[in-house]
């Protein structure tokens, strides 16, 4: 393909490093004219041989290679081509070696002697014919760069699509005027139109009318503060009717002038978060059981409200309800059957309460009512009245009926009120009245009851160190053989000699002594006492007497019950049968499964039962049947009625023969006057005990009681029977 000048037996060989080129001159002045334009050119220019071999290479093509001068002259331009471009251009230039004049262009890739990529746009013209020349001028551009900007634009541009089109999260873009200029699929999804609806639209005909208004806002202030990024909530109204709640981060794009193109949206559907969220927020603030608020709830509406009172003058009130005798339910039913009683209460507050009232299961059996927006402080008390005649109405859960009363403490709310958390204290002072009046009714706080309340505190703490100060002791009242006026045994009465206040009533302390486990130290002490009082009470006609030992509800049911006495009978060797302990017919019934349970215990060790206050209660005959007790103590209410009549003789008439019938020893109570008396022998009662013969008295006076008694009994017995009750009627 060339001439002999071009080929010199074949192609040109590349000079050995370090020979002298004897031909540079001859190319120098060859290209002389072509040097001096591509000195000056930004173009790579390059020209070849008929073999293909680089005769020149100006300044640019030598930097864009790599090499100097002398390098570039000999290279074979095709080798340096990458393969695939090998391949497809070799024929083409071949065909260009024979087409005088002809061009052709490509785009290549190209490699350096060292090995790195070059990218050239090219046109090749055959330029054989020009005696100047004579070779095959390559032109051409190095868009390496180029290139490498482009690829890395497309790889930001498949990016930038992946992260728009196929972004799981709502995306939309606005022009300034925030018409939508385009959307994604998840964007569509979520408020359910089409692409097409939506292009050319703002965001109005998706929004919930309520919140429209939100995001032209944010528009305006995005325009007119330049604020980069700004992020809401609003809601939007689905094509299908759906209202969800959405998060949306508004973002602006800048020209590099800094200047507003577009807005970026990015949104994100909480509607099923803000879901959780609320019902996670309810059960932190509500009762899992009932719904009713829980207590940090109600403190923080109680506070408010106390807020408004201070600023409007507002009326208020708490009221606090406690169940009576709820953990009878419990033991008897169950905790499910009490759970759902629970339920039932709360919807019979919900059916009294208004819209403004706050309801609150405050613990256990306790709620809570904050009355708020009252005309006068005696509307609180209305409230208070209301729940129980709500409360008045039997349950009825899985066929069993139950009467469920309550007792309401009341306080009151007004402007004077400095600390709002004071309110609960005075109802729970308030309820604590409700209870010593009876139970079953609302009592309004009063300043005196708050002075009641701290000296029962004060006493209570007193009470705590009687014990270690040998303040507390026994009395014994004499139970009297109504036939001979024998004394037959004694009932052991706790007394408590304060160092400043005096004598205080059992009825006073032992309540208080309930509130904690210092009943139990009372109990125990009790047990001891009249123990050890057995073994100094005088015998009557050589019989040892008995003695009783009154039980409250908590130390009855206390399974450690049996260990005590059993402990308190064998420290002072006394025999068992000579102890009876006192229950109430509520008490032994609270829960009957577990009063069998220990009064059978007890009766192993020897030890009998004696119902007090019998008649007064709610016992039915299979009960007493199965409680089988030592002996029953007929209610001074029987002894002495308030207006005496056939029919009240009779009831007694009738609670002595069912005495008799079952084998229990009858032991009338309140006994006062002559009268009472006679009224008992008339009806056959045997035993009883009251003031006709003595209070109780102290252990170490006893002996001078039965003294007195013997000497000037309060009864004529001109009929006396000798004998007297025997020892089985306490040992059966």
């Amino acid at each position: 393909m060339g001439t002999d000048e071009d080929t010199a037996a074949g192609a040109p060989r590349r000079p050995e490093p370090g020979a002298r080129d004897d031909r540079r001159p001859a190319l120098e002045e060859r290209f002389a004219a072509l040097e001096a334009v591509g000195h000056n050119s930004a173009d790579v220019i390059v020209v070849l041989n008929h073999g293909g071999f680089v005769v020149y290479a100006n300044p640019v093509a030598q930097r864009t290679f790599g090499v100097t001068a002398e390098e570039g002259v000999g290279l074979n331009a095709v080798a340096l081509l990458s393969p695939e471009d090998r391949e497809r251009i070799a024929p083409r230039f071949l065909e260009l070696f024979t087409s005088p004049g002809g061009t052709i262009r490509e785009t290549v890739q190209a490699y350096t002697p060292a090995g790195e990529r070059r990218d050239l746009e090219i046109v090749a013209t055959n330029s054989f014919d020009n005696p100047a020349i004579r070779g095959i001028v390559i032109n051409g551009q190095d868009v390496t760069r180029r290139n490498l900007d482009q690829r890395e634009l497309a790889s930001l541009a498949e990016r930038f699509r992946v992260a728009f089109a196929e972004n799981m999260a709502a995306m939309t873009f606005t022009d300034l005027e925030d018409r939508i200029i385009d959307v994604n699929d998840a964007m569509c999804e979520m408020v359910g139109y089409s692409r097409e609806e939506l292009l050319g639209h703002d965001s109005k005909p998706f929004t919930l009318d309520e919140d429209v208004g939100i995001t032209e806002a944010t528009h305006h202030e995005a325009i007119s503060t330049s604020r980069s990024r700004i992020r809401y909530v609003k809601r939007y109204r689905r094509k299908d009717g759906r209202v969800i709640v959405v998060e949306v981060s508004r973002a602006m794009a800048l020209d590099p002038d800094g200047q507003p193109q577009y807005f970026v949206f990015s949104e994100r559907d909480i509607t099923e978060e803000r879901k959780l969220t609320a019902e996670l927020s309810s059960r932190a603030l509500h009762d899992p059981l009932t719904g009713l608020a829980n207590r940090t709830l109600f403190e923080d509406r109680l506070v408010h409200a106390h807020q408004r009172a201070q600023r409007s003058g507002t009326l208020a009130a708490v009221l606090l309800i406690d169940l009576d005798d709820f953990k009878g339910v419990n033991d008897t039913y169950g905790h499910v059957i009490g759970d759902e009683l629970l339920v039932a209460i709360a919807a019979r507050l919900r059916r009294v309460a208004r819209e403004t009232d706050t309801l609150c299961r405050f613990g256990g059996d306790e709620f809570l009512v904050l009355v708020e927006e009252m005309a006068q402080l005696k509307d609180a008390r209305a409230v208070a009245e209301r729940i129980l005649a709500e409360m008045a109405t039997p349950f009825n859960l899985r066929g069993t009926t139950f009467v469920q009363r309550a007792s309401i403490g009341v306080a009151t709310l007004d402007p004077s009120v400095d600390d709002a958390s004071t309110l609960v204290q005075r109802a729970d002072i308030a309820l604590y009245e409700a209870k010593r009046q009876g139970r079953g009714r609302a009592v309004v706080f009063t300043p005196s009851m708050h002075q009641e309340a701290v000296s029962r505190f004060t006493l209570a703490q007193d009470l705590s160190r009687a014990l270690e100060r040998d303040e507390l002791s026994m009395a014994f009242q004499p139970i009297v053989d109504l036939a001979n006026g024998e004394v037959v045994g004694y009932e052991s009465l706790m007394r408590w000699r304060h160092p400043e206040r005096g004598a205080v009533p059992p009825d006073v302390f032992i309540p208080l002594a309930e509130q904690s486990n210092l009943i139990y130290d009372l109990g125990a002490f009790a047990l001891r006492a009249a123990a050890e009082a057995m073994t100094r009470l005088p015998r009557t006609d050589g019989y040892p007497p008995y003695v009783t030992v009154n039980l409250s509800a908590r130390q009855f049911h206390d399974r450690d019950l049996p260990r005590v006495v059993a402990r308190a009978l064998g420290d002072h060797d006394v025999a068992p049968h000579r102890l009876l302990l006192e229950i109430t017919e509520s008490v032994a019934l609270e829960d009957i499964t577990e009063s069998l349970e220990i009064i059978s215990e007890l009766a192993n060790l020897g030890v009998g039962i004696a119902l007090d206050d019998f008649g007064t209660g709610f016992s039915s005959l299979s009960y007493l049947v199965q409680l089988r007790p030592r002996a029953i103590k007929i209610d001074q209410s029987f002894v002495r009625p308030a207006t005496p009549s056939p029919q009240s003789d009779a009831i007694l008439e009738l609670i002595l023969l069912l005495g008799r019938k079952l084998g229990v020893m009858m032991i009338a109570e309140g006994i006062e006057t002559p009268a009472q008396y006679n009224r008992l022998r008339g009806v056959n009662c045997r035993y009883g005990q009251g003031f006709l013969w003595s209070p109780a008295v102290r252990l170490d006076e006893v002996g001078d009681l039965i003294a007195r008694l013997g000497e000037s009994p309060p009864i004529d017995h001109s009929r006396r029977r000798r004998g007297r009750m025997s020892e089985r009627h306490v040992a059966d």
